[in-house]
């Protein structure tokens, strides 16, 4: 795995953006992308409590875990929404399993395919509705899979059509061989999208490869 942050106000390392892996057992782990509304103290403050119930609730269904964190901040009525992206990885099985609250698309390559964008149900952002329900998604993730989780910071530049961003993403990936380093990847996206305008929002970027053997451990 690969991961980055980059939050908007400069000088200040901080804002309402997030990622984790979260290891479940042997061969399951979570992974989780967020962006609170805002980019300052208290987006910081809110995101810390999203991270902390999605940590709580890890291991559940994808769509629970979202529900219930949806409870928690629908009770706190902090004043700011959040979007999520919620993925639960079996290596054994070679799966996964992904349910999203309002955020951008994850994009996947299998080997020897190109990216594609993930279209998931759409969910609402987390903190609108107490009652608000998000339904998963399997996808196989075999070996060589890649997975690419982001916030709109990566992608959403002003007066430019959001799909056509993110699909310059995925050819990105598709252009570049299965085997190079995650690392490498991640600066590669992160100094694409800094050439371009201007960013005023935070970025938040996790890149996930299955290894391509039989061992499924992690």
């Amino acid at each position: 795995m690969a991961a980055r942050y980059l939050p908007a106000a400069h000088g200040l390392d901080i804002g309402g953006d997030f990622y984790d892996l979260i290891r479940i057992d042997d061969t399951t782990v979570a992974a989780a992308i967020g962006d609170v509304q805002g980019h300052n103290v208290n987006a910081a403050a809110l995101m810390g409590q999203v991270r902390a119930a999605v940590h709580a609730t890890a291991g559940a269904p994808p769509e629970e875990v979202l529900a219930r964190t949806n409870r928690l901040l629908t009770d706190l009525e902090p004043g700011l929404f959040t979007s999520c992206l919620y993925a639960h990885i079996d290596l054994a099985a070679q799966t996964a399993h992904l349910a999203t609250a309002g955020h951008p698309p994850p994009l996947l390559r299998h080997a020897g395919g190109p990216t594609q964008m993930l279209h998931l149900p759409p969910g609402l952002l987390l903190g609108i509705d107490p009652d608000a329900s998000y339904t998963a998604v399997e996808i196989p993730f075999t070996p060589a899979t890649l997975l690419a989780l982001y916030t709109d910071g990566l992608v959403e530049v002003p007066g430019e059509d959001l799909e056509e961003a993110i699909a310059a993403v995925a050819s990105r990936i598709t252009g570049t061989p299965e085997d190079h380093p995650l690392d490498d990847l991640a600066d590669d996206l992160i100094d694409h999208a800094r050439s371009g305008a201007p960013r005023t929002d935070d970025t938040a970027l996790l890149l996930l490869r299955s290894q391509a053997s039989s061992r499924t451990q992690l």
